[in-house]
């Protein structure tokens, strides 16, 4: 269990007792379901008014996150809705194809964040979580029992919820982060960066391409509905976010980095806005904790963004279950920064990797993007590492001395003798995979599967990543690891 004991913890006051998510985004809508749905009062916030906004920046999906949503019985509604696509093009040349990941779903899927916000807030409601819109977090005061947090209402009166935990979600100018004083150190990387949905008399080919000329760069997508969504930076234009733009900005900047404009016409939207790097140094103070762009921001290269803060959410939602139960073994909600901090630090070097790689001037940076590219073209262990870790696919958490080399690996979606792995894990609790013949006892919070062929016997964690493994195990080794997990 990554290092922690084997001791429960013990049921304290708060056992019972709500969590209140801040942020209607994919991170906080995706978390909040979660907990609704296994039975925990859910208090969300939000400073805007009710409604999906059509002017959110992300719109990929990776494989992984894919995913966590089919774990939720939500993926195909959203593949349907979307645009997928089996390769991804870098630097002008170098094309990743993805058909052959370890996964249901190998392809990456375009489809704007508007549209993952409509289905995570569909299954909120439909799981029971109070929505609190036009409500703003001012202050924030927290002790061993619980939290409490002081809002602002819509008609701008204070009221304060009382909470188990709080979770902030709420993006880059967090009031959850700045309430219990995390600093946020980064910087901003790109300014002037421009976006546009717009439609092509010209479409290219119908896969992602980036690529950088000079002092232009530019990403072009397609989106399901004939829309194509554009994101472009002109190095020797540096101006505001408030700075008008228009259409011809956007083709004089696309032309330069892609040698055409695809005859763009017929701009639904266009906006700049500017690129971060930062990274909380604690994803956790106390009962308080961050998750998504409130614990982490970066460049869109690689389009993980709204993946890595809904794999947060993936992470968090279990372990806050169990805590609320009060079955939560010790050390289990600081796994949450143990494991996903890293991997918000890894987002943040490589998506600014590929940003400065793209943008390369200078003769030995250029001559290490092409090595880079040669690398991931020809060396297969070198191009699994690079599609694993944009894909999410490759994301693996730190496991104990001594522990099987399963042990915070993800696991595939694999064949049980009814079924398979991502249907079992729509009941929110752990599942043991074992061969047939083990003697599996179960319990309500793990169900037990049996998969023919296998010989490894794996505990699954409710996100989908293993929590004990074994070879040629029997009922007492099995029950000890339950036990260890607190669900014995």
């Amino acid at each position: 269990m990554n290092g922690t004991t084997g001791t429960t913890g013990t049921t304290d006051r708060t056992a019972g007792r709500g969590v209140v998510v801040v942020g209607a985004g994919p991170t906080g809508l995706l978390l909040a379901g979660d907990l609704a749905a296994a039975g925990v009062p859910v208090t969300l916030v939000e400073k805007r008014a009710p409604g999906i906004s059509n002017l959110s920046r992300a719109l990929v999906v990776h494989a992984r996150t894919l995913e966590q949503f089919d774990a939720r019985g939500i993926a195909d509604e959203l593949a349907a809705r979307g645009e997928s696509l089996d390769r991804l093009l870098l630097f002008g040349r170098l094309s990743l194809d993805l058909a052959n990941l370890p996964s249901r779903y190998p392809c990456v899927l375009v489809l704007p964040q508007y549209e993952v916000e409509r289905v995570l807030e569909r299954r909120a409601v439909g799981a029971g979580v109070r929505f609190a819109y036009e409500t703003e977090v001012v202050g924030l005061t927290q002790d061993a029992d619980g939290v409490t947090l002081e809002v602002r209402g819509p008609d701008g009166g204070s009221s304060t919820l009382d909470a188990a935990y709080v979770v902030g979600a709420d993006g880059l100018h967090s009031g959850v982060r700045h309430a219990v004083g995390l600093p946020f150190p980064g910087r901003s990387v790109i300014r002037s960066l421009v976006l546009a949905d717009v439609r092509l008399t010209r479409p290219p080919e119908t896969f992602l391409a980036v690529n950088g000329v000079g002092d232009a760069f530019a990403f072009i997508a397609p989106f399901a509905d004939g829309y194509h969504r554009v994101i472009g930076w002109n190095r020797a234009r540096d101006v505001s976010d408030s700075e008008p733009l228009d259409l011809a900005e956007v083709k004089e900047i696309v032309t330069a980095a892609l040698g055409d404009d695809f005859g763009m016409h017929d701009a639904r939207w266009l906006s700049r806005f500017h690129s971060d790097e930062r990274q909380a140094p604690a994803y956790r103070v106390g009962r308080v904790f961050l998750a998504g762009d409130a614990a982490h921001v970066h460049s869109p290269a690689g389009g993980q963004g709204m993946n890595t803060g809904l794999q947060d959410a993936a992470n968090l939602s279990w372990k806050l279950i169990a805590a609320v139960n009060g079955r939560a073994p010790q050390g289990l909600l600081d796994s949450y920064q143990r494991e996903r901090h890293p991997v918000g630090r890894a987002v943040l070097r490589s998506s600014g990797g590929l940003v400065r790689l793209a943008m390369a001037k200078r003769p030995w940076v250029r001559a290490a993007r092409a090595v880079l590219a040669s690398a991931v073209a020809r060396v297969r262990p070198v191009r699994a590492r690079f599609v694993g870790r944009i894909t999410g696919i490759g994301v693996a958490y730190p496991a104990p001395r001594g522990a099987h080399r399963l042990t915070g690996r993800r696991v595939p979606d694999v064949a049980l003798k009814e079924g398979r792995l991502h249907e079992a894990l729509r009941e929110g609790r752990f599942v043991l995979v074992a061969p047939e013949g083990v003697e599996a006892p179960t319990g309500r919070a793990v169900a037990a599967h049996w998969a023919s062929g296998r010989r490894t016997t794996l505990l699954v964690r409710p996100d989908g990543y293993v929590a004990w493994a074994a070879e040629g195990a029997d009922a007492g080794s099995v029950r000890a690891a339950l036990t260890e997990w607190g669900i014995g």
